[in-house]
């Protein structure tokens, strides 16, 4: 692929005005200069790999080539490829850059990966990527746009296998304080947050979900290890979610009933 010819689809979850969206389209930028946007109107993040099926979305037009969408990141990538870059569709989808890490089982909820999902589906090379960040410490951004170009390129230099998208987290460390590129699996954490109850002005019970990562497994292959101890981790992820092992013990279980 000739990525300086090549057409690359931004999208994001944190909306169109995040910060992290200008960094990613900066790290489009070094890419290639034609770059279309799509990124959701409001903050989609938790969304996950969700559609907008009962309720119609809005796009608004912010720039030549830069569009919100009244919807979720799922619903800006099919809005890009099926309707408005339908007659000449994206080389390429890149999602994020995303407040905080995406990692483990962190991959699931979220709509930064779901938008590289998406793409993959649609047989479109795709990678996601997330900045990790110390609250109440500033991102660092920086760190996101100086390495981002250079691991895109070296992930679409080669055929990625059908189904399988990438997601590259960046540590929260400045620049040059980066260690270095580890290629990691999906670490395993649990769920750390709770249940927060309140109470409305008329009486009535409402709730907030107060998601917060968990201890994690400790794995020196994960990408939680590897991010943690200061490195950037591109992970590929693979949209068969089909447990092969079990898979074979059940047919044999199935056949033997």
């Amino acid at each position: 692929m000739n990525l300086a010819k090549a057409r690359i689809l931004v999208t994001n979850d944190d909306g169109i005005n995040a910060p992290g969206l200008d960094a990613l389209i900066d790290i489009a930028s070094q890419l290639s200069t034609d770059v279309w946007i799509v990124a959701p109107e409001f903050n989609q993040s938790g969304a996950g790999h969700s559609l907008s099926l009962t309720h119609p979305v809005r796009a608004r037009q912010v720039t030549e080539k830069r569009f919100a969408l009244e919807g979720t990141p799922t619903d800006c990538v099919l809005f890009a490829v099926k309707h408005l870059l339908k007659d000449r569709k994206p080389d390429i989808v890149l999602s994020g850059v995303n407040r905080g890490s995406n990692m483990a089982d962190d991959v699931t909820y979220s709509g930064t990966i779901a938008g590289a999902m998406e793409g993959c589906l649609l047989g479109i090379p795709s990678i996601a990527f997330s900045q990790a960040y110390t609250h109440p410490h500033p991102l660092k951004w920086e760190t996101a746009t100086q390495y981002g170009a250079d691991i895109a390129r070296r992930v679409l230099s080669m055929e990625l296998p059908r189904n399988v998208l990438v997601n590259v987290n960046f540590p929260d460390v400045v620049a040059n304080g980066v260690k270095g590129v580890k290629i990691t699996r999906q670490g395993v954490r649990a769920f750390g947050g709770h249940i927060v109850e309140r109470t409305d002005p008329r009486g009535g019970t409402y709730y907030w979900i107060a998601y917060a990562p968990g201890e994690h497994e400790h794995d020196e292959e994960s990408d939680i290890t590897a991010v943690r101890s200061g490195w950037i981790s591109v992970t590929p992820l693979h949209l068969d979610l089909t447990h092969e092992a079990t898979r074979r013990k059940l047919a044999h279980h199935f056949e033997m009933a």
